[in-house]
């Protein structure tokens, strides 16, 4: 069977791999219906995801059908659809005891550390399965998706009421969307692309919204959407250094600041006026937990998440090489694109 393979930055090439044997004690073989692409994704092409490790097969965002199941296997069995859980954790380390398992010492993201879901069938751990009878693939898919936004929001626990300001309306930012307006917050979203900010207008439910231009005029614009108060909530879901070392003024006296995106380089504040004066908390955000997905297949379920604005662009696995730079163009309108996998 064909596989997707990221041989290094910019370069994609199916391979043939072997079908997987029969599963072992406590595994599954899946068979992959959907993949959601996303900035993780991008990063590896680009070069710039600096957990990435090449060749690679990638996909972490999945919608698949069970095939097979190991022994002790039971609460999936052939048949099933699910969605993916892709944080292989040991079980062992001190993280892993504590219940902390999206940052497991020895922590493997699938399509990231190790190969993931950009091929028909392979072999998962099955506890990693949550199954989802009522969604369909792409809605499999955009689960693990909105976990990050989940656990984001989980770490700043907002209250009702507060205000969460969302610095990057890409995926990750639209998930972490969902979330505070499930906890009852306020919300406003900054992005640097127009296009991007008249998405969340239109489809996403929220008025208030930021152009980012990068200069203190934004810290002006949400002082005057907030009455002088700014906001007791940020998450920067933009990756950038520049964007994550600003984001603490734009913190409220006593706010929390949630860093979700990832970056390489050096994250830069000013301590004394700002950090120390506000007293603020400032978090990382890394993946997700178990429950998280079980939570979000429900919400998808009984309508309070609605899943039909994320998808905004469909793939063939014949097509995906030629066609993933242009997912990557910011002109291109992608909110959410989808790889649809041959059965």
């Amino acid at each position: 069977m064909q596989a997707l393979l990221l041989e290094r930055p910019q370069a994609f090439r199916f391979i043939d791999v072997p079908e997987p044997p029969a599963p072992g004690p406590g595994e599954a073989v899946v068979r992959v219906h959907a993949v959601g692409i996303c900035g993780t994704d991008y990063g590896g092409y680009l070069g710039t995801m600096p957990f990435f490790s090449y060749p690679r097969i990638p996909g972490h965002e999945l919608g698949v059908e069970v095939v097979s199941v190991g022994a002790g296997v039971t609460h999936v069995q052939p048949g099933d659809r699910c969605c993916v859980e892709p944080y292989i954790n040991c079980q062992k380390c001190h993280s892993c005891v504590r219940g902390l398992t999206n940052c497991c010492e020895h922590h493997q993201t699938l399509g990231v550390h190790c190969d993931g879901g950009l091929r028909p069938l392979f072999t998962v751990p099955a506890r990693k399965l949550h199954p989802s009878p009522r969604l369909t693939a792409e809605q499999n898919a955009l689960v693990e998706t909105l976990a990050i936004g989940c656990h984001a929001i989980d770490r700043a626990a907002p209250k009702p009421g507060e205000t969460v300001l969302i610095i990057g309306a890409g995926p990750i930012g639209l998930s972490a969307l969902e979330f505070a307006k499930v906890a009852g917050a306020r919300v406003i979203v900054m992005d640097m692309a127009q296009s991007r900010l008249d998405f969340v207008r239109a489809s996403m439910g929220v008025a208030d919204t930021v152009l980012a231009t990068g200069t203190p005029a934004d810290i002006a614009a949400v002082t005057r959407l907030t009455d002088g108060r700014l906001c007791e909530v940020v998450v920067d879901a933009t990756g950038s250094a520049a964007s994550m070392g600003a984001a603490l003024a734009l913190c409220s006296f006593g706010g929390r600041l949630v860093y979700v995106g990832i970056t390489q380089g050096e994250v830069t504040f000013p301590h004394a006026p700002v950090m120390h004066r506000r007293e603020l908390t400032m978090l990382a955000s890394r993946n997700a937990l178990s429950q998280d997905f079980s939570r979000i297949i429900g919400l998808i379920e009984d309508g309070t998440i609605d899943t039909r604005p994320w998808i905004t662009h469909r793939l063939s696995f014949a097509e995906l090489p030629a066609a993933f730079p242009g997912l990557l163009s910011p002109t291109g309108g992608v909110i959410k694109a989808v790889v649809e996998m041959p059965s």
